[in-house]
C-alpha cells in the first residue's frame, strides 16, 4: 500500500514509487496519519537501556551562519547546517554530548541539521533523533514495571524533572498492554521537548556560559519532536525495538524514509527556503547565540500541531497528533511529566509545589508576551 499523507497535498509520484519498492526491505513503514493507529502489530520485550545521556546540539535556524563569543565575532567560522534525507549516517541511540559535538564538526555516526519538507516545513533532525531515542527510553522503563506505580527521576533543566508512572490496570491482550506503555512513552516524550523549550527560554544552559535563548520556541523545533516520537512508535509498535542494535538499524532507516514522505528537498532548495524567509523568521545579519538571530518562534506546546505555517508554502500543513487512550486506558493516567522546584527555578516565574503539562501553556505565553514587547522595541535599524 502506497502510504498517503492525510490532511496534505498527494505525495508525489517518485516519492510514491521510492516507498512502493522500499516497502519489501524489513524497515518499518513510518505512520505518519494524523491520527495513529493506537494498536501495534507486535507485542515484544525492550531491551535494559540507559537515560539518554544528553541532548544533541541543534542547529540556530538559518543557513551559513557567523558566531560570536562574548559580544566579538568568531573570523573565519561559518556553520553550514543544511541536511539532506539520504546523507544523514547512522542512527546511533544515546548520542552523548561529545559525540554530538564531533558530528557537528564532521565526526561520528551521525550528521544532524536542518531540512526542508514540501509537506512538514522545516525539521530538524537533532530533535527527531533525541525524541525518538527518549521514546525508547520511556518506554523500555514503563516495560519493566508493568501497572506498577514508581517516579523515575531525570537531570535537572530549571526544576527537578520526574517521570510519575501511576498504578493502572494492564489490558490482558499482549498487543495492547505494549501499545499502551508505547503511546504512553510518547506522550512523555514530547512533554519533556517542550519543557526543554521553556528551560531555554527562561535560562537553561547546558554548557554554563553558553546561552541557548536562541534555540527556544524556534518555528521547527516541536513539530520535529512530534515527527521523533511518531517515528519512534512506528518502529516499536511494529516489532523493531526488540535489540538495540536492530533499533539503530531500523531507525537509521525509517528516519530517512520519514523526511522523504514528508516532502523533502535538496540543499539548495533548503537554502532557498531559508533565503526567503531572510530578515522574516531570521536574521543573517546576527551571529550565533544572538537571541534575535531567530525572529519568528512557534509558543504553542499542544503535541496536535503542524508545521509552523510558512508564507507562500501552504502544503507545508501536515497535521500530526498523539493518542489520548489506547484500549480503553488513558494515557495520561499511566505516565506524566512532573516538575519540581529548586535552586535553579528562581528564573522561572515563581510556583510552588509542582508544575505539570497544563503549566507549560501559561510559561509559554508570558515568554511570548515578552518576546513581542522585545521585538517592538527594537529600532528598524536593528531589526535589519
Amino acid at each position: 500500500m502506497i502510504p498517503i499523507l492525510r490532511g496534505s497535498s498527494p505525495l508525489t509520484l517518485a516519492t510514491a514509487l521510492f516507498f512502493l519498492f522500499s516497502s519489501q526491505s524489513n524497515a518499518a513503514m513510518p505512520d505518519l496519519a494524523t491520527e495513529p493507529a493506537p494498536l501495534g502489530s507486535h507485542a515484544t520485550t525492550l531491551p535494559e537501556l540507559k537515560k539518554p545521556e544528553g541532548l544533541r546540539p541543534c542547529c540556530a535556524f538559518g543557513h551559513d551562519l557567523q558566531a560570536e563569543l562574548k559580544s566579538a565575532p568568531v573570523p573565519f567560522y561559518r556553520l553550514d547546517n543544511i541536511v539532506e534525507s539520504h546523507d544523514l549516517g547512522k542512527h546511533r541511540y544515546n548520542d552523548s554530548v561529545v559525540r554530538g559535538l564531533t558530528s557537528m564538526v564532521g565526526g561520528g555516526s551521525e550528521k544532524n541539521g536542518i531540512l526542508y519538507t514540501e509537506h512538514g516545513g522545516f525539521i530538524d533532525t537533532a530533535h527527531v533523533r533525541d525524541s525518538m531515542d527518549m521514546t525508547y527510553w520511556v518506554a523500555s522503563q514503563l516495560l519493566q514495571h508493568p501497572g506498577s506505580a514508581l517516579r523515575v527521576r531525570l537531570g535537572d533543566e530549571l526544576a527537578h524533572r520526574e517521570i510519575v508512572v501511576h498504578s493502572y490496570r494492564v489490558p490482558s491482550d499482549p498487543q495492547a498492554a505494549f501499545s499502551v506503555a508505547v503511546w504512553a512513552a510518547a506522550r512523555v516524550a514530547f512533554d519533556l521537548a517542550a519543557w526543554h523549550e521553556i528551560a531555554q527560554w527562561y535560562g537553561f544552559e547546558s554548557v554554563p556560559g553558553f546561552s541557548e535563548g536562541v534555540s527556544a520556541f524556534s518555528p521547527e523545533d516541536l513539530y520535529s519532536n512530534l515527527v521523533g516520537v511518531r517515528i519512534a512508535a512506528s518502529l516499536l509498535l511494529t516489532g523493531q525495538g526488540s535489540e538495540l542494535k536492530q533499533y539503530n538499524q531500523q531507525a537509521t532507516q525509517v528516519l530517512t524514509q520519514t523526511l522523504d514522505q514528508l516532502g523533502a528537498v535538496s540543499r539548495q532548495e533548503t537554502a532557498r527556503q531559508f533565503d526567503r524567509l531572510d530578515g522574516q523568521w531570521w536574521d543573517s545579519q546576527q551571529r550565533v547565540p544572538n537571541k534575535w538571530l531567530v525572529l519568528h518562534r512557534n509558543y504553542s506546546t499542544d503535541s496536535t500541531r503542524r508545521p509552523t505555517p510558512i508564507p507562500g508554502e501552504p502544503s507545508a500543513d501536515h497535521l500530526l497528533a498523539l493518542p489520548q487512550e489506547v484500549a480503553g486506558v488513558t494515557l495520561d493516567k499511566v505516565a506524566t511529566l512532573q516538575l519540581l522546584p529548586t535552586r535553579s527555578s528562581s528564573s522561572l516565574p515563581a510556583f510552588s509545589g509542582s508544575l505539570t503539562r497544563d503549566d507549560v501553556p501559561r510559561l509559554a505565553q508570558q515568554a511570548e508576551a515578552q518576546d513581542n514587547q522585545s521585538l517592538s522595541a527594537r529600532s528598524p535599524a536593528s531589526a535589519k
